[in-house]
């Protein structure tokens, strides 16, 4: 069958204006490519970046975002995946959909807030494998929950195919002498590693993925420093490859804005390389190994101490 993926370069808590950006790029792939499925990232109502403004995104879970998706999957007569942070008892999470065009809807929350994102959001207990009447059994997965060799395991010759998408800030770009070398050397370590990840995913579970992502800059806080802006960038990488890894088709961050297509075959999963015994599927910086437990105990803290009082949703 034909999949697309959708690259697009959304604005930090500008949710209203962000799914109409996301509605033109879902309507134009379709005009192009024809596809039976079209996938967008996580968090497309609005880029997870650390900013307070993150605290109005969330929206009710059969709110916009979800009308937007499975109504756009009834209408253009296919299959539509996407995520926006989403409220549900009193919680906001991290939420995917899989939208088909007979009104079947299976969803998702991403198991682990990354970083930052912990101040907003709570993580979900599902494992991602959900079955679809179109396309049998599949597994969606969020940000780096691609990253995670737990992820893969859980998939791991389950799923016929695997979809989903990814939110990935890189370093700070406005700094300058050492800090500036570092963050450039972050930058460029950083996007090897998100090239090389749906292909190592893909072989880990033994299916296709289609493997959307965030584009373009965005300013958020500096973690801890909330006076100093963070300017950084999303690093692209939308992928859909084959089942051994061979990358179909491509988006860079250089590319920016916009969409690919592939032909993806369903069959039974063959799993070809093994799960290791470790955290990490990528070889992951040492700067994001250092900060990511810090700022995930960090967040959770602040977001269950603002849930206390009410605070962690604004409206």
């Amino acid at each position: 069958m034909t999949v697309a993926a959708v690259q697009p370069a959304l604005a930090l808590a500008d949710v209203d204006n962000n799914l109409v950006r996301l509605e033109n790029l879902i309507r134009d792939a379709h005009r192009q490519h024809g596809p039976d499925v079209i996938i967008v990232p996580e968090a497309a109502s609005s880029p997870n970046v650390h900013h307070p403004a993150m605290r109005t995104v969330p929206r009710p879970e059969l709110g916009a975002p979800y009308q937007l998706l499975t109504g756009l999957a009834r209408e253009l007569n296919v299959i539509v995946g996407g995520g926006y942070l989403s409220e549900r008892d009193g919680d906001a999470y991290g939420h995917y959909v899989l939208a088909e065009p007979d009104g079947t809807v299976n969803a998702h929350d991403k198991d682990i807030p990354t970083m930052w994102e912990q101040n907003f959001y709570t993580g979900g207990s599902d494992d991602g494998v959900v079955e679809s009447p179109s396309l049998g059994t599949v597994g969606l997965v969020c940000g780096w929950e691609w990253a995670r060799y737990r992820t893969a395991a859980r998939l791991r010759g389950r799923v016929d195919a695997v979809l989903g998408g990814m939110c990935w800030p890189t370093t700070p770009n406005n700094w300058f002498g050492p800090l500036g070398w570092w963050g450039r050397r972050e930058h460029r370590l950083q996007t090897e590693l998100a090239r090389r990840l749906p292909g190592q995913f893909a072989r880990l579970v033994g299916a296709p993925v289609v493997h959307a992502s965030h584009v373009g800059p965005v300013t958020m806080h500096m973690p801890g420093l909330p006076g100093i802006p963070y300017r950084t960038s999303m690093l692209g990488e939308t992928q859909i490859t084959e089942r051994d890894g061979t990358i179909l088709a491509r988006l860079t961050e250089k590319d920016g804005e916009g969409h690919v297509a592939a032909t993806i075959e369903l069959a039974d999963p063959q799993p070809l390389d093994p799960i290791a015994d470790r955290f990490w599927i990528p070889d992951m910086t040492a700067s994001v190994r250092a900060t990511f437990d810090l700022a995930n105990l960090h967040g959770k803290a602040n977001y269950e101490a603002r849930k206390l009082i009410g605070q962690h949703i604004s409206h």
